[in-house]
């Protein structure tokens, strides 16, 4: 078989796990397979490499994972290969079903086929990288008078106005329930969407929704879940309040039938929370797991098994409840808060939860200044790599 590349260049490995013989054999004299370092940003290596196998082995069903590595690659100039078991049914779906600068294959695949997808990527990095570097080029003329007409910029500023219009004018306070928001896009428009829903005089649902994706495309999808994802029922003068993996799974049904060819998948968790009893319902759809701050300090989260939205039309999504009690405090947030939490972790491994846990005792508003701080800390020229949203929501004593 031909190869396409001439000179001996790294091909990034991500993977806990060794490359195995097929990889090895497949990468002869041609690449050299150099393993991903975990305490660093991956699109960053992506970046560097041009060229990454990701062999996610345990995690080639879990859909945070799969759904990161895709939004990272995506924001890099690299090409991926996923290798993937035969009997990863999420994994081939997700990746069968959406368009992206990436090949997949069976991680027992055969040498020759592993070479051939290898030879097809190293010839489309080329083209990616050029487009990629185009679109930094066209992003600098905005700044130019010759540069990108007023209109353009016009527009995507009404669009991100449009989409802000979406949001929850004000917080509601119920009984002793008190929300607050950190929402900072990473361009004009944002794939991350929240909102909070007084369903009746005690009940109170919010949820955080974050597409797979960023830029139009993303932001278009996150007003699709906003009408989309029903709270309640109402026939004539009565009303049911739906649960909310009941809710999840229609919202799932309307995305997977729209049949969308890009920026498909998203994760979403929602929350109804009795404000006079102080029960909350809810159920997660592959989002980072809600955080849970007990009154007195301690730390946990609320796990939920429920895959992302838009992949299996029939897919179900677990419901669980939980007590709360004043002086509790719950946080939801979208991924783009985590990379940014994780980036401040001592150790790579290191769970959000116990980076919130520093901030326990700070008052809502100093906690999401804290937050704030953190953020624009890690912008770049005014810029995220990633949305962030955060909801904070507190029972005062």
């Amino acid at each position: 078989m031909a190869k396409v590349l001439t000179n001996k260049s790294d091909i990034l490995w991500v993977s806990d796990e060794p490359a195995p013989e097929n990889v090895r054999t497949a990468a002869g004299d041609l690449w050299d397979i150099t393993p991903f370092k975990p305490d660093e940003p991956l699109n960053s290596q992506f970046n560097r490499s041009g060229l990454a196998m990701i062999y996610p082995n345990g995690s080639s069903d879990d859909p945070r994972y799969l759904s990161s590595v895709i939004k990272q690659l995506d924001r890099s100039s690299a090409v991926g290969i996923f290798l993937l078991p035969g009997s990863s049914q999420l994994g081939w779906n997700l990746l069968s079903q959406r368009n992206g600068q990436f090949l997949y294959l069976r991680h027992d695949a055969s040498v020759e086929q592993i070479s051939a997808h290898l030879a097809a990527a190293s010839s489309l990095q080329p083209t990616i990288g050029n487009l990629r570097a185009e679109l930094h080029a066209t992003e600098a003329m905005k700044a130019k008078p010759d540069g990108i007409p007023d209109n353009l910029d016009e527009e995507m500023r009404l669009a991100a106005r449009l989409q802000r219009d979406f949001l929850p004018r004000r917080l509601h306070e119920i009984g002793p329930v008190r929300f607050g928001i950190l929402y900072r896009p990473a361009s004009w428009v944002s794939g991350d969407i929240y909102d909070i829903v007084r369903l009746d005089e005690t009940h109170v649902g919010f949820y955080i929704a974050d597409a797979v994706g960023h830029g139009l495309p993303a932001a278009l999808l996150t007003m699709f879940i906003k009408k989309a994802l029903q709270t309640k029922r109402v026939l004539g003068n009565e009303y049911k309040i739906i649960s909310p993996e009941v809710s999840l799974s229609g919202l799932n049904s309307d995305i997977c039938e729209q049949n969308l060819s890009s920026c498909q998948f998203c994760t979403a968790v929602y929350c109804i929370l009795d404000t006079a009893t102080l029960q909350l319902t809810y159920a997660r759809a592959g989002h980072p797991e809600v955080i849970h701050i007990k009154d007195g300090g301690e730390v946990d989260t609320l796990p939920a098994q429920g895959t992302l939205l838009g992949v299996f039309p029939e897919a179900s999504f677990e419901c669980r409840q939980i007590q709360l009690t004043p002086g509790d405090r719950l946080l939801l947030y979208t991924d783009g808060a985590e990379q940014i939490l994780m980036e401040k972790a001592p150790q790579p491994e290191e769970q959000p939860e116990n980076i919130i846990a520093n901030w326990v005792n700070m008052p809502r508003d100093e906690m999401l200044l804290k937050l704030t701080n953190e953020v624009e800390s890690n912008a770049n020229s005014n810029h995220l790599d990633d949305d962030v949203t955060v909801m904070v929501v507190d029972i005062e004593k």
